[in-house]
């Protein structure tokens, strides 16, 4: 019954409406994030903005003391791909927003530093690893260590939802066999009718919030296992509207979850690729 009243309100044929809201999974969040845009627009306010930067502050001082990434998981990782885990509870009400922060930590055997670094470095093929996710990336400015970044991701749910997102960028290796890199996202644009004539960014933080703020936080080691990797990603989005809570908000938990699962993935996949042509190219001298 909540249902249907709540589908009446949003449209005609609540009933109709009504058992599809019912049977929806977590890809159809961007449909609802767009009717509830309707009803209350997202706008990112500073008081959001100013808990991302406090929270951020406090993550990156934590991430500065730890000098042993991934420490206690290389046994675990060992029978399995990576795990990822929320942080703080994974994502939690701020003042006109959600804040987000989960890590994963994987395990790539054969994989080197060198080679992570150069996978990460590669600004403007990123989408050769990425895609869908990132449909182009290219090197504004700066050098491999320290690059300005701009990159358009492409999230398909049963609307395509395009972003470009400007970064900067710093990574090096603070070891023999060890290495990091540090991603903070400095603008946000939504981009209406991407690829036509009529593509548009809409003004930053006036939009639908499907991400307002993303910093990730990569260390890797080298260890007898294979290459430990380990990234921190903390995002901003809009918070929930008032009445769709109990439906929308276990869908938005689970997104930056997946998304992080699919940035490992694809990372240990273009690693293992790496790897394979390095030992073709030994063999053959």
């Amino acid at each position: 019954m909540e249902v249907q009243n709540l589908a009446s309100a949003l449209c005609p044929g609540a009933k109709s409406v009504a058992r599809w809201i019912v049977r929806l999974n977590f890809q159809l969040l961007g449909v609802f994030l767009t009717v509830a845009g309707t009803i209350e627009a997202a706008h990112l306010g500073q008081s959001a903005g100013r808990a991302f930067d406090d929270y951020i502050r406090t993550v990156e001082m934590e991430i500065a003391r730890n000098t042993q990434p991934a420490a206690g998981f290389e046994g675990d990782l060992r029978a399995a791909d990576f795990q990822v885990q929320p942080v703080n509870g994974g994502s939690w009400h701020v003042s006109g927003g959600l804040l987000h922060h989960w890590r994963a930590t994987a395990l790539a055997p054969g994989a080197t530093a060198e080679q992570m670094l150069a996978l990460l470095e590669d600004y403007d093929h990123l989408a050769a690893y990425y895609a869908p996710e990132v449909a182009s990336s290219r090197m504004l400015s700066g050098g491999r260590e320290a690059a300005t970044v701009l990159m358009r991701f492409r999230k398909q749910t049963v609307l395509t939802v395009v972003l470009d997102a400007e970064f900067e960028t710093r990574s090096g290796l603070t070891a023999a066999g060890r290495g990091y890199t540090i991603s903070r996202s400095r603008h946000i644009w939504q981009v209406d009718h991407p690829g036509s004539a009529r593509e548009r960014r809409r003004s930053e933080g006036e939009d639908d919030g499907y991400l307002w703020r993303l910093n990730s936080y990569w260390e890797f080691v080298e260890t007898p296992a294979g290459l430990l990797i380990e990234c921190d990603a903390v995002s901003l989005t809009r918070d929930v509207p008032a009445g769709l809570e109990w439906l929308i908000r276990p869908i938005i938990q689970a997104l930056p979850r997946k998304s992080l699962e699919f940035t490992l993935t694809a990372t240990k996949n273009a690693l293992a690729i790496s790897a394979m042509r390095r030992s073709a190219d030994d063999h053959a001298n």
